[in-house]
């Protein structure tokens, strides 16, 4: 009777662990499995250096071993091993080539004559297998040099200065495996010079200067399995079959080279190719059917070229591929059914690529794969299914967040709120100032109405990275090129160049008066509104340009999530990168040298002041005060200013520049100066102390209940903002003490400086 249940469930059990107790949980797109628990992790924590399964899962396969890799690693091994057998022997053979050349060494039948000052090949015993003539002088290879070393193996002539190589110098080594001829100065080789070589297997013929190959150049390869052609100046490869004497080729390495175009009729007879290797060439059209012969072909790079359209069928023969990389190409459209016929494909680099139309459709054949690379971290929401997808960050935000570090998150908002309150708290004040000097007035006013912009700016990234946390790479696409975007960048722009120009004007003005002060008596308000006019007009144009045409600055305000177009790494718009020089090394280093030039000549002024007009008493005393303000108004510039300078110049040298550098610019540096100009041009300024104070006198006497003194002393926020001329003490106006024109010239800048203070 209880037979029936035990056995059910010896059944169930038996089935959990008969697939590794959970080990087959399927997790939705976008996660995967870590391993035999029943646990699934988002794409962004896998392959991330951190543990985030509990037992490593998550952490391993992450290397990308895909393609040859592996298979050039272990014959570079079995490689090494045949050539110095004595690396991996416990005891030192003795020689047995009889006697050897000066400064040569020899172990059993291993002759090493490296940096030996050889010019000609040396004459040892024929017995010898090994032969390494590397960074000798050599300079050519006359007929029958090797021709009594019957049982030579290795061959190692890099680093010297070959130029010549005679069509029977390896005649006779009919048991030859490797030879290396790398960086010589070589340009040509004779067709047949290789014929003996029946059973070469690696020929490294990289760093030379071969112009052409032909087919007939590698008769008689019939073994041959890797040929290096890197490094060279190829300019095309032949338009016969190139693979004819090299039947077992399986590497071809021409990376380096100038080759622009491939023929169909290059491989035809290359079916036993599995890696070709021409990065860094400059291809810039594949034919169709171009790579139709390689059917076994294992890895394809053809990274770094001018490769500007692909065929939709251009890979539809590459059934075997596991590995393709097309990174750092100009290529302006992709497919949707690009790598259909890439069923096997495990690794895929696109890095560098902006992929305009980018879809899922793109990646969803490729079941296999395990690894891919694209430009832009949002990208990876493309490939959900991928395991390992690169890059995870741009610096600034993440797969996970918009702001990726938690510091980032919490500064954003701390700076947008001291931003924007101290503003508005200055533009409140305002109304309630008695100011006889209206056009300042106005034109600080209209400083803080720009950087309040900034506020808003900050505010609204931080707002959006709530709204996108935890799953920003979902969006991350569809932000960087809303609308939002791009009116919070214009924003942006726009409070940093009016805030840029009305610094300067400012500066400017507070120059003629402290330096002209007969020629310019105070500032007229006309005059005061029409620059004030044009500043934000100039501000409004250099800000929303970048909408109006977009062929000709792309996504100029979608280069990164905090929608700022510092554009300090490399764009496919060249209009946004000549743009974005122009505004932060045209008007804003203008701007600052200004700024820096007016206020030094102003402490100068006040200095030489200070010296003549004895008469002012505690002028030492003020002219340090001077000194200390002027100092954080400049210092305080120049850490807003010279970091993005230096970003700027250094993009145009092209230095890679972390995205994290561009987060700490954009989020930390960059308002500086909108937070701290309420305090350097209001909050700090005496009238505005002395106010304060008057007002909380009059507080503590209220609050005593004095009748009198609340009689005597009004409580009011109005201050007297005096022109500097106005403020200047009436003994030194009287007409006796003002005999000497450039006294009162000297006293008057002195008084005026101080009036700023």
């Amino acid at each position: 009777m209880t037979s029936g249940p035990v056995f059910f469930y010896i059944l169930i059990f038996g089935k959990y662990f008969s697939h590794g107790g959970g080990q087959a949980v399927k997790c939705s797109l976008g996660y995967f499995s870590c391993g035999n628990i029943t646990k699934c992790l988002p794409q962004y924590l896998h392959c991330n250096s951190v543990d985030d399964c509990g037992n490593q899962a998550d952490e391993e396969n992450c290397g990308d071993n895909n393609g040859w890799f592996l298979q050039m690693e272990k014959n570079f091994i079995n490689y090494s091993r045949t050539a110095f057998p004595y690396l991996f022997e416990s005891e030192t053979p003795k020689c047995s080539v009889g006697s050897v050349p000066v400064k040569c060494l020899c172990r059993d039948l291993q002759l090493d004559c490296n940096e030996s000052k050889l010019r000609a090949v040396p004459s040892v015993s024929s017995n010898v297998t090994s032969m390494s003539l590397q960074k000798n002088l050599i300079r050519k290879l006359p007929p029958d040099a090797f021709k009594k070393y019957h049982d030579l193996r290795s061959l190692f002539l890099q680093d010297n200065k070959i130029r010549s190589i005679s069509k029977h110098s390896f005649r006779g080594l009919y048991n030859l495996i490797k030879l290396h001829l790398s960086n010589n100065r070589i340009t040509f080789l004779k067709p047949g010079v290789f014929e003996d070589l029946h059973k070469l297997e690696w020929l490294i013929i990289d760093d030379n200067h071969l112009s052409q190959i032909s087919p007939l150049t590698f008769y008689g390869l019939n073994s041959l399995i890797l040929l290096d052609l890197m490094n060279n100046v190829l300019t095309h490869l032949p338009d016969r079959p190139l693979c004819q004497h090299m039947p077992r080729l399986t590497w071809l390495d021409v990376e380096g080279n100038h080759i622009h175009n491939l023929k169909n009729m290059t491989f035809t007879s290359c079916s036993s190719l599995t890696a070709l290797i021409m990065g860094e060439n400059k291809i810039n059209d594949l034919k169709e059917n171009a790579f139709a012969p390689l059917q076994q072909l294992d890895e394809l790079d053809l990274r770094n070229n001018k490769i500007e359209h692909l065929s939709p069928h251009v890979f539809k023969d590459l059934k075997e591929l596991s590995k393709l990389s097309l990174s750092y190409n100009p290529i302006k459209k992709i497919h949707a059914n690009q790598f259909d016929s890439l069923v096997k494909l495990k690794s895929l680099s696109l890095e560098g690529i902006e992929i305009s139309n980018i879809q899922q459709r793109m990646f969803r054949p490729l079941m296999n794969l395990s690894h891919i690379y694209f430009k832009k971290f949002q990208y990876c929401g493309y490939a959900p299914h991928v395991r390992s997808c690169k890059p995870n960050t741009d610096g600034i935000s993440s797969l996970e967040n918009l702001l990726a570090s938690i510091i980032q998150r919490v500064f954003v908002w701390v700076v947008s709120i001291v931003t924007f309150l101290g503003n508005i708290f200055v533009i409140c004040m305002r109304p309630y100032i008695r100011s006889e000097n209206k056009p300042h007035a106005m034109s600080i006013v209209s400083l803080c109405c720009a950087d309040c912009l900034m506020g808003i700016y900050l505010f609204v990234i931080g707002a959006f990275d709530l709204k996108f946390r935890g799953e920003y790479n979902k969006h991350a696409q569809l932000w960087i090129e809303s609308f939002h975007c791009q009116l919070v960048g214009s924003l942006a722009i726009l409070s940093t160049e009016v805030s840029v120009l009305l610094l300067t004007f400012l500066t400017v003005e507070k120059y003629i008066c402290i330096v002209y002060p007969f020629q310019f008596l105070r500032p007229r308000k006309c005059r005061t509104i029409t620059m004030l006019i044009l500043i934000w007009i100039i501000g409004v144009i250099v800000a929303f340009v970048p909408l109006s045409n977009k062929e000709f600055f792309k996504n100029y305000y979608g280069n990164n999530g905090v929608c700022f177009p510092l554009h300090s790494e490399d764009t496919e718009s060249i209009g946004a990168r000549i743009y974005s020089v122009t505004i932060f090394l045209g008007i804003n280093l203008v701007a600052f040298i200004i700024v820096v030039f007016s206020y030094g000549s102003m402490f100068y002024r006040v200095h030489q002041s200070a010296i003549t007009a004895t008469e002012i008493r505690n002028q030492v005393k003020k002219e340090m005060t001077l000194a200390k303000r002027f100092f954080f108004i400049v210092f305080t510039d120049a850490l807003c200013w010279i970091p993005i300078f230096v970003l700027k110049f250094l993009s145009l040298l092209q230095v890679e520049i972390p995205g994290t550098i561009t987060s700490w610019v954009v989020i930390f540096i960059l308002p500086i100066n909108s937070a701290l100009n309420p305090i350097l041009y209001t909050l700090t300024t005496r009238p505005f102390k002395e106010t304060i104070h008057q007002y909380w006198n009059n507080y503590r006497q209220r609050s005593t209940g004095s009748k009198r003194s609340r009689k005597r002393c009004t409580p009011s926020l109005m201050w007297t903002e005096m022109w500097p001329l106005q403020e200047m003490p009436p003994r030194l106006m009287k007409p006796a003490l003002l005999t000497d024109s450039y006294e009162l010239s000297l006293i008057s800048k002195s008084t005026r400086l101080n009036s700023y203070s």
